[in-house]
């Protein structure tokens, strides 16, 4: 255990040597200071755990010495003992206003020294443990506070948008002529008579799962009810019973509010379980209990609730596998796999590509209020070419920084910057510019902001959201920077 560190400030030495042979043996670490200066310098610098501050020295006194020690946000937590020979109340009084303690009498009696010493660093240590238990506490409700506004806001946005949401995600949604995009708008035109019939999606990563099961939501009978997606692997261990089910005010601390689970808030309506997969077991099981019943009852509830819910999941792992390790319930994958709709990767329907391109291009030129720039049958070979890793969504990617590389104009191989390998696929004339050092950024501020902006492209692979968050700028504000003037 680490000693407890104690200054001594006062100009006589001999006093000084009395309360060091005091306090020597008692195992503590001793600092001494002869004036206010070297009293203020040494306890900034050792942080003591107590100062026996003299009140008679030259220069500033121990009252004025205290009170700048209470001054500083780096002492005043620190607790003082007077030292004097002064024994008249007026004196005392005026110690204790400036921020002392307590006070030790002159001559000194070792008895005294030694319990005085002992007690109050007792205090300083109970008071510390209280504040940093009070501290993690107020930590705690804050985190799980904001878990919940974010909930609470999220749901509230759902509601908002719950009105457009057919039109937006229904099979208008859905890009490409090819057999199995149109497998796939069949299987979803299917299962839109069939409303309470639990659905797999699975797929790589990218293929558009979410929007699948959009599409299976609003052209249901279910699609005035609400659609709630939750990222199984997204929410801390501790919240996740709360999360889905729901919890009573007082039921844990920070539970200022009833709050209503994901179940509860998708009652009627389609829960969307991404990454399924990655559920953790304890979770499997409460889950399977919720299918086989269709109730959930909510954190400190002693009463449940009975929901109607239709569940589509979605996962990018080989659940077969999970399965055979453990590591998935065969049973819930039963519950859930009751119709199962793939996924393609988008290398198995390039013939789409071209209409994805089109397609994701018109909606970041609207948005950027731009009239959509014509592509190049070469700039459109390099995409066609392209083994897409991150699938669909590494296209839109990509897509939106071509329309910013390209400035307006028509669409050639150079704008289109491939993510495998930041370059484009096939050699080009123009080379890749070096990034420049703050030293180098040029004397003008319209330039260097344009400069910032390209760098922060390159760092973050052409994602506009991510380079706007290095930014610390609204992505709106990249767009207008590269908006060619009329």
């Amino acid at each position: 255990m680490t000693p407890a560190k104690i200054l001594i400030a006062d100009d006589n030495p001999a006093n000084i040597r009395v309360l060091t042979e005091t306090l020597e043996p008692h195992g503590y670490e001793l600092f001494a200071a002869s004036n206010a200066e070297q009293t203020l310098r040494l306890a900034a610098k050792v942080l003591p755990d107590l100062i026996l501050l003299d009140v008679v020295m030259p220069g500033r006194d121990g009252f004025s010495t205290c009170q700048a020690l209470k001054a500083s946000e780096d002492t005043r937590e620190i607790p003082v003992l007077f030292v004097t020979a002064k024994q008249e109340t007026e004196s005392i009084l005026r110690g204790f206003k400036v921020g002392a303690l307590d006070y030790i009498s002159k001559p000194f009696q070792a008895e005294e020294v030694v319990a005085r010493v002992k007690t109050h660093l007792k205090l300083n240590q109970l008071t510390r443990d209280v504040k940093e238990r009070n501290r993690l506490l107020e930590a705690e409700i804050a985190r799980r506070q904001i878990v919940e506004e974010e909930r609470r806001s999220a749901t509230e946005r759902l509601s908002t948008l719950s009105a457009r949401e057919e039109e937006r995600w229904g099979l208008k949604g859905f890009v490409g002529r090819s057999p199995l995009i149109r497998k796939i708008l069949a299987e979803i035109e299917r299962l839109h008579q069939f409303s309470n019939t639990n659905v797999l999606v699975t797929g790589e990563s990218g293929t558009g799962k979410e929007l699948v099961a959009r599409a299976i939501h609003y052209g249901s009978a279910r699609a005035q009810a609400p659609f709630i997606p939750v990222n199984c692997v997204a929410i801390p261990a501790e919240l996740v019973e709360s999360a889905f089910f729901g919890h009573l005010k007082g039921s844990f601390t920070g539970a200022a509010a009833d709050r209503k689970g994901f179940f509860e808030l998708a009652d009627g309506g389609t829960l969307f379980l991404d990454e399924i997969g990655d559920m953790p077991p304890h979770l499997q099981a409460k889950l399977l209990r919720v299918l086989e019943d269709g109730v959930v009852t909510a954190v400190g509830a002693t009463k449940s609730k009975r929901v109607d819910v239709r569940v589509v999941a979605a996962t990018n792992a080989d659940l077969a596998a999970k399965i055979a390790s453990g590591n998935f319930r065969q049973d819930l994958y039963f519950r859930l796999a009751r119709y199962t709709v793939e996924t393609p990767p988008l290398r198995e329907h390039r013939k789409d590509i071209p209409l994805l391109a089109e397609h994701f291009l018109t909606l970041f030129a609207t948005e950027m209020g731009l009239t959509p720039p014509a592509w190049t049958p070469e700039a459109l070979a390099l995409l066609e070419d392209y083994a897409f890793p991150g699938n669909v969504r590494e296209l839109k990617n990509i897509i939106e920084r071509t329309l910013i590389e390209c400035g307006g104009l028509p669409i050639r191989p150079e704008h289109v910057r491939l993510q495998s390998s930041l370059s484009p696929a096939k050699p080009i004339s123009k080379p890749e510019p070096a990034p420049v050092t703050v030293d180098q950024l040029p004397f003008n501020l319209e330039a260097a902001e344009q400069e910032l902006i390209q760098r922060a492209i390159r760092e973050t692979n052409g994602n506009i959201a991510e380079a706007a968050r290095l930014l610390g700028v609204n992505r709106s504000r990249i767009y207008r920077r590269f908006q060619p003037e009329a």
